[in-house]
């Protein structure tokens, strides 16, 4: 079933062509990712797509199937002045939600008993009660708690996620997502990652996530030079399926090239006057001379700007905390860094990693105990917000202020001008305003700033947002061959994998463990651990020895001999099963699985869950009646 169609669609800013007569279409349960390097135009492209931008070209069309219900995230979610959370979140026209609406602001006067009495008789009407559990389980694992908040008091990160809460309470059949996984934590993408593999959602994205990518899509876009190239199945295939391409034109242009050479050859050995075989065959020429003129993008940024020389003594934390009140984000936190460390920081949004960062940094006081940095130490800070900038400043006259020339290794130099290229932006968009450059060129104009001060510890927090998968392999290399030390937070599983060598993690009331190993380890033994402690839960509840009082009598009904068997029949399923739906979420890891692959395990691990939850119930009535 068809659910989009694009067909002959252009776009271009001034001289500057993103796309140019794109033509594709997407199916019912496809889920598409669209990447290219920053720049490009893939927000332009969703924005023409979701319907907010009009195509360019001659006989340009985008359709829809007419019947389906469409979901839009924007990479900055816009929502109307002076709105609650509850309001933006219940902006539906659908019946279900606008009951909930009514129970939830019923909930908040509870006095009102008339209008707690017509809330829940709707909510009985349209049998809602499941559809408000679902509400209540999206708003959770998003963290979106206090509903009488207005949104003009939210961060961006909070008004991201309230955003996709919106859509997918709506429950659209086609989701259009801007970087999705932006500003959430990892447990609220690994939850969004397996709410979005249902094989009836019909999804395209822009995420620079690769993990995401990897597991969640069945078909990837690639926007590359204005043209559109797609590739069958997850992150992995398209990886071989775009060097397989990437090679293959490099042959028939090799070949073009020879071509073109005999062509010219015999071009020159020709007298004026021509016949007209002869001027097909110029005709030919210059067809041909096109080709051979083509270049193959191969655009690389090249780091290689001079670190400081770091000394033996780096940084020292001796027992240090900070507290707001009652919350206890830091609490006798000790560690002393070492020469060409790389640290990750992990844990769930307001946990204190920023505070912890600046505290390093001494950007802010502990509250108890001390924080010591070597004289030596050159920090380099890429923050969260980016570059703070004014909108009237040029590109090149932003690393102008820094510096005319740059060192680099073995005592060389580089003018502004050079190093920009490096870093992909021509000498034309050297002269572009930096409030018209996109988002992950901003992100990627903020890194050179902070390399350019030549820093021997760097401090990087959410530095792969916006960023595009090019950047973030050059970004990534960069950083493992780095001498100095670096310390990074980010919700990026794949570039946490690849170059931290530890982590500082997160475990609430300002407990902080250091773990030795990468994140997918440290995630694999969390939910180890969290199965452990249920089993043992479970354990504990058949181990509770009731006394052995004489009750009087009474008409409470008692498990019949039946009813007991399947009772002890219960634990042992619910046993199976849960080792069942773990070694299917082991799966997942296979990066050699195919889409169809991922689709099969995704329905049976659904139906795996179900059958979990509904043996359980069964189980707890039971178990009151024991």
């Amino acid at each position: 079933m068809n659910y989009l169609s694009l067909e002959n669609v252009s776009k271009s800013f001034g001289d500057k062509v993103l796309f140019d007569k794109i033509n594709f279409q997407m199916s019912k349960g496809e889920k598409i990712a669209l990447v290219a390097k920053n720049g490009a135009g893939k927000t332009t492209l969703l924005k023409v797509i979701a319907g907010t931008e009009k195509a360019e070209g001659e006989n340009a069309k985008v359709q829809y199937r007419k019947d389906i219900r469409i979901g839009y995230l924007l990479q900055d979610p816009i929502f109307r002045d002076g709105h609650t959370i509850m309001e933006a979140v219940f902006e539906s026209e659908n019946p279900k939600i606008q009951a909930t609406r009514q129970y939830e602001k019923a909930m908040l006067h509870p006095e009102d008993e008339n209008g707690m009495a017509k809330a829940m008789q709707q909510m009985d009407d349209l049998k809602a009660w499941d559809f408000k559990a679902r509400i209540e389980e999206i708003l959770g694992k998003l963290k979106i708690t206090d509903l009488e908040q207005r949104v003009a008091h939210l961060s961006g990160g909070q008004k991201k996620r309230l955003a996709l809460a919106q859509i997918l309470i709506d429950e659209p059949e086609f989701l259009i997502l801007d970087e999705p996984t932006n500003h959430l934590d990892l447990d609220m993408i690994e939850w969004l990652e397996e709410y979005l593999q249902s094989p009836n959602l019909t999804l395209f994205m822009v995420t620079h996530d690769r993990y995401f990518l990897e597991r969640v899509c069945n078909n990837i876009i690639e926007l590359d030079a204005g043209v559109i190239y797609k590739y069958k199945g997850n992150y992995s295939d398209f990886l071989t399926s775009k060097a397989a391409r990437e090679e293959n034109q490099a042959v028939v242009l090799d070949k073009t090239k020879k071509l073109m050479g005999k062509e010219l050859e015999w071009m020159r050995r020709q007298p004026k006057a021509r016949g007209t075989k002869a001027k097909s065959r110029i005709d030919t020429f210059y067809k041909i001379e096109e080709k051979a003129s083509q270049k193959i993008a191969k655009d690389k940024i090249h780091i290689d700007v001079k670190g400081s020389r770091l000394g033996s003594k780096i940084l020292e934390a001796n027992y240090i905390s900070k507290s707001y009140g009652d919350l206890i984000l830091v609490k006798d936190f000790a560690y002393k860094f070492k020469k060409g460390e790389k640290v990750g920081i992990v844990g769930p949004n307001g946990a204190g990693k920023s505070t912890l960062l600046k505290m390093l940094t001494q950007q802010i006081r502990p509250d108890s105990g001390k924080v010591v940095v070597g004289g030596t130490v050159v920090f380099g800070h890429y923050t969260q917000d980016g570059i703070q900038l004014e909108n009237d400043k040029r590109v090149i006259d932003v690393v102008r202020d820094i510096a005319e020339f740059i060192p680099l290794e073995k005592g060389n130099k580089l003018t502004a001008e050079s190093l920009l290229e490096r870093f992909l932006f021509s000498r034309k968009q050297q002269q572009v305003y930096v409030s018209k450059l996109s988002g992950g060129e901003k992100r990627r104009l903020h890194l050179l700033t902070v390399l350019m001060e030549n820093p021997n510890f760097l401090i990087l927090d959410e530095p792969t947002n916006d960023l595009d998968i090019i950047t973030l392999n050059i970004l990534e290399d960069f950083l493992m061959d780095f001498p100095g030390c670096v310390l990074v937070v980010t919700h990026d599983r794949f570039f946490m994998d690849k170059i931290v060598d530890h982590l500082f993690i997160f475990e609430g009331d300002g407990k902080i463990r250091d773990y030795n190993g990468q994140y997918s380890d440290y995630r694999a033994l969390h939910k180890e651990e969290l199965e452990e402690s249920r089993r043992l839960e479970r354990e504990r509840q058949k181990k509770i020895v009731k006394p052995t009082v004489e009750k009087p009598k009474d008409d409470k009904p008692k498990l019949t001999y039946e009813e007991r068997k399947e009772f002890n029949r219960l634990e042992k399923q619910i046993m199976v099963l849960e080792e069942k739906k773990e070694k299917i979420t082991e799966q997942f890891n296979n990066p050699d699985l195919t889409a169809e692959e991922i689709q099969k395990l995704s329905i049976e691990l659904g139906e795996v869950k179900n059958e979990i939850e509904e043996k359980e119930m069964r189980w707890m009535e039971l178990a009151e009646l024991a």
